[in-house]
């Protein structure tokens, strides 16, 4: 049967790349790679300088295609993520049908963590469920950027006997969640913490974590939120793009 590795490869330092990711990776006959367009080239560029590194040349064959557009500017969130990810699975169907032979396996390498924030394996249940090809697959986990951040930051994700949270910008907009003093925050694109200046909150913020790019910043949210807002307006226009993770936490 054909069998496929979900690999995590870190979050832009390509230190990252766990001993377990290697060896997947030298198992894989095919890595399949969605291009995401010329902003954000330097993503595909750390995976092929990951695959020079670590897999023999002529071991293995590079399969790409453009990545799906998605509709940012509809108010129907969940309908649009549903609709990408399904353009996605039948891009990925047809390679692991036509790319991968029976007894070969395949590959995709995701950025961070496959199992946080990523669309990799809803989309490979999307592809199971339809029926139309089988296969086994794997995950192999990676350095998250929330891990790679808290360690930049040298903090940790929780403190003693008390929960956190990890949400999205869009769910801390709509209010602060209830029951946790530790939240950490990804995929926010419209600066959702400066709607908790009011509160008694520390930031820890990065952006580009791991990379050439990166930026720290971290006190007291109320001090330094003008400074997060410029700094990350200012990377997201030089680059084109930006990915980045905060953790907010509340003094009592």
């Amino acid at each position: 049967m054909r069998k496929i590795s979900v690999i995590g490869i870190g979050a832009g330092d390509p230190d990252h790349l766990t001993l377990q990711a290697i060896k997947a990776m030298n198992r894989a006959d095919v890595f399949f790679l969605l291009d995401k367009g010329e902003e954000k080239s330097d993503l595909a560029a750390l995976r092929h300088t990951l695959l020079d590194t670590h897999v023999p040349a002529g071991s293995y064959r590079l399969v790409e295609a453009p990545d799906p557009e998605r509709d940012r500017q509809t108010s129907e969130y969940s309908s649009a993520v549903d609709d990408w990810r399904s353009r996605r699975a039948d891009i990925w169907e047809r390679w692991i049908t036509e790319e991968l032979g029976e007894d070969q396996s395949g590959a995709f390498l995701v950025w961070g963590d496959p199992s946080l924030y990523d669309s990799t394996l809803a989309i490979l249940e999307e592809i199971l469920e339809r029926g139309r090809v089988a296969f086994e697959h794997e995950v192999v986990p990676g350095v998250s950027s929330v891990s790679a951040l808290l360690a930049k930051h040298r903090t940790g994700l929780n403190r003693v006997g008390r929960p956190v949270q990890i949400t999205t910008g869009r769910r801390l907009a709509e209010g602060w969640p209830e029951g946790v003093d530790d939240v950490v925050v990804m995929l926010d694109a419209r600066h959702a913490f400066t709607r908790h200046l009011d509160q008694d909150l520390f930031i820890y913020w990065g952006a580009y974590v791991g990379t050439a790019d990166e930026i720290l910043v971290s006190g007291r949210l109320a001090e330094v939120s003008e400074r997060i807002e410029r700094l990350r307006t200012e990377a997201r226009e030089r680059k084109g793009w930006i990915m980045d993770t905060y953790l907010l936490r509340r003094h009592p």
